[in-house]
């Protein structure tokens, strides 16, 4: 990957801040030359005892699905699309900060940034990108219209190396807060999913002058969710189903990252196992298998970079870092910190019985919708449905 500080940039993006660099993904071909030859050499375990995904990604999808990789996957076809969004660098707080920033031709467009969730990255946003930034060219209303801001969290995406210790939800909640100072957004809104949604709520806790509104996706069942109370506190605990299994992935990279880490770092399918596990379990519960909720190569292009920029470790050094965190601030705040004076909003995917009773028993939550389709990564699995739900919770808020 490669960081440019001269090229071609949209006329908009010249206005940016001289401490903001221009930046595209350029892989060297000698490392998918090692990608392609570590897959043929893969060291295959024997099959499970039992069929199904019971005991983990059954050999015969993941062979399948590696070979495809292999053999049929075009990074650079990716690389384009990811490349088509404008994209930037910036130093806050002595870590290097990576994030897509799509600017909408509409003058009063509304900031909104993106938080994304774990295993993700920006990526997790092109679905979404230009439809927000410019509704008029999607068949929507331009007063809709976004400038939007998705960055990479610390440790993942291309916002590394890790600068040091301590990286977890608040420092990076206030990198973000401090990004978009830097930018000129003296007002915008927040958007996130998963571990993104308590960056977004910890934006909102930290720059309250400056935010708008907070929108959260929540996934049902197959979800960590964040439980809303009447008084507006957001904290995150496991969904209904979301129990000592699923758990499984964050109890390793909360306790032993870097043990965990060498395997990721070492062979592709670990690294393309780790995450294709996630996209079953967390998607749409009616998809059979990950490419019928999210389309295969934007997958494998997830996987591709969390291989490329050796994520597996630094991303699980973040969860590491925010379990920590958390720990301490439960200490220190039992009862949290009611936020008020700033609309909440939810969309909840994988819609099912009770859901809203769990998360938000008083119905303070006036923005919530339910559907029926879509999971964990709503931006990639139904794209327009979130799109139109952002588009609807910020009207009034402009």
């Amino acid at each position: 990957m490669k960081q440019q500080t001269a090229g071609n940039t949209a006329p908009a993006e010249n206005t940016v801040p001289a401490a903001v660099r221009p930046f595209r993904v350029e892989v060297p071909e000698a490392e998918l030359a090692d990608l392609r030859e570590r897959l043929a050499r893969t060291r295959w375990p024997a099959e499970s005892p039992e069929p199904g995904w019971e005991r983990g990604v059954p050999l015969a999808y993941l062979r399948e699905l590696a070979e495809y990789w292999r053999t049929s996957y075009d990074w650079r076809a990716q690389e384009a699309r990811l490349n088509a969004v404008p994209q930037f660098t910036t130093t806050v707080d002595g870590q290097t900060l990576h994030f897509l920033h799509r600017r909408s031709p509409e003058p009063d467009a509304l900031p909104l940034l993106l938080c994304h969730g774990w295993p993700g990255s920006p990526v997790d946003f092109l679905l979404v990108a230009d439809a927000l930034a410019d509704p008029r060219a999607h068949g929507g209303d331009p007063a809709d219209a976004f400038h939007v801001i998705a960055p990479s969290t610390p440790g993942f995406g291309f916002s590394t190396p890790l600068a040091g210790p301590g990286w977890g939800v608040m420092r990076t909640a206030a990198a973000f807060a401090g990004l978009m100072r830097r930018l000129g957004h003296d007002r915008y809104g927040v958007h996130g999913f998963d571990v993104g949604g308590g960056i977004a709520d910890t934006v909102r806790r930290l720059d309250p002058g400056h935010v708008a509104g907070l929108h959260l996706a929540m996934a049902g069942t197959d979800d960590m969710v964040p439980v809303l109370s009447a008084a507006g506190t957001v904290a995150v605990r496991p969904g209904p189903a979301f129990g000592e299994d699923a758990m499984g992935s964050y109890r390793i990279q909360s306790t032993r990252p870097q043990t965990l880490g060498y395997g990721l770092t070492d062979s592709p399918v670990a690294q393309l196992a780790w995450i294709t596990e996630k996209f079953h379990e967390w998607t749409d519960p009616a998809a059979e298998l990950p490419e019928d909720a999210v389309d295969r190569d934007l997958l494998l292009t997830k996987v591709t970079l969390y291989w490329l920029g050796r994520l597996g470790a630094s991303t699980a050094h973040f969860t590491y870092e925010t379990r920590r965190e958390m720990a301490r601030l439960a200490r220190e705040r039992p009862a949290g910190e009611p936020v008020t004076g700033i609309p909440l909003g939810v969309a909840e995917f994988a819609s099912h019985p009770g859901l809203r009773a769990l998360a938000d028993p008083d119905g303070a939550v006036a923005h919530w919708s339910a559907f029926e389709r879509g999971g964990h990564f709503p931006a990639l699995e139904q794209p327009a449905l979130l799109t139109g739900d952002l588009r609807a919770f910020f009207r009034p808020l402009r």
